[in-house]
């Protein structure tokens, strides 16, 4: 297990959020996200935190406006599965992770998936 994984879960301990320990380095955490929930998953791996979350079903913004957007966003961007299920995806090196640096990303794919939600319009996942 990674030395900075009781970082982690007393980060996640600390939110107004329902979270769940997946297994070791690995949670799942749910919230409201515009008006539905958001599933995010955050992981441990490859010397890296990594998170993301499905932010929309395919089709409801152009593939172009998702370019331009990932132009701005730090952190994390907006891909495509193979399906064109649009995802959030951000991931920080292990040596700096803080709670502080936590808070951050989890925040940056949260609001990126938000504005994604936003433009599509209501029930877009």
């Amino acid at each position: 297990m990674s030395a900075i994984a009781p970082t982690v879960q007393a980060y996640l301990e600390g939110l107004d959020a329902d979270w769940r320990r997946l297994a070791d380095g690995e949670w799942g955490l749910s919230l409201d996200a515009a008006g539905w929930p958001l599933h995010v998953g955050v992981a441990l791996r490859d010397g890296l935190l990594r998170v993301q979350a499905e932010a929309l079903a395919p089709d409801r913004v152009a593939d172009h406006e998702l370019l331009h957007r990932n132009r701005g966003l730090r952190l994390v961007r907006y891909a495509h599965a193979g399906d064109g299920t649009v995802w959030v995806q951000g991931e920080v090196p292990e040596a700096a992770v803080d709670s502080a640096l936590i808070d951050r990303l989890l925040g940056a794919v949260v609001g990126a998936a938000i504005a994604a939600r936003e433009r599509a319009g209501p029930q877009a996942a």
